[in-house]
């Protein structure tokens, strides 16, 4: 009886090991970076855009597709609406919304040659900044 006891607060105390180690581990959709985020790989910034310092939306490139993040400032590992879209010009774009920890995205689109649009928004303390270009860009 006294070995079955002692096994058994063993194996107590080797789940409640475990279980702290999983709690301790990050997110798994906390990348390191934006490009991380978007893949890692030949992803290079080539254009961004503060959003009142709640959080940057960043455009990344890899020669053919397109990728969007919006990478929180304020509020990180709280669960806050954040979105990021890309898309062609004059076409629906790939959205990506909701409470978000870290951030929004990646959301992608192939325009090698052609025009896109793309934004991202995130929240702070009830207050909300978008952005999105009124018109195409990053043409060509």
């Amino acid at each position: 009886m006294r070995v079955l006891k002692n096994g058994a607060r063993l194996g107590l105390a080797v789940a409640a090991i475990l279980a702290g180690s999983l709690t301790m581990a990050a997110p798994a959709n906390a990348a390191s970076s934006p490009a991380a985020a978007c893949g890692g790989g030949s992803y290079h910034v080539i254009d961004s855009h503060n959003l009142d310092g709640y959080a940057t939306v960043y455009l990344l490139y890899n020669g053919r597709t397109n990728c969007v993040v919006t990478w929180k400032k304020l509020d990180i590992g709280k669960k806050t609406w954040t979105s990021a879209e890309v898309g062609l010009w004059n076409t629906n774009p790939q959205v990506d919304y909701g409470q978000f920890a870290y951030y929004a995205g990646p959301v992608k689109v192939d325009a090698a040659g052609k025009c896109i649009r793309w934004g991202g928004s995130a929240q702070h303390n009830g207050r909300t900044s978008a952005w999105s270009p009124n018109g195409p860009t990053h043409c060509g």
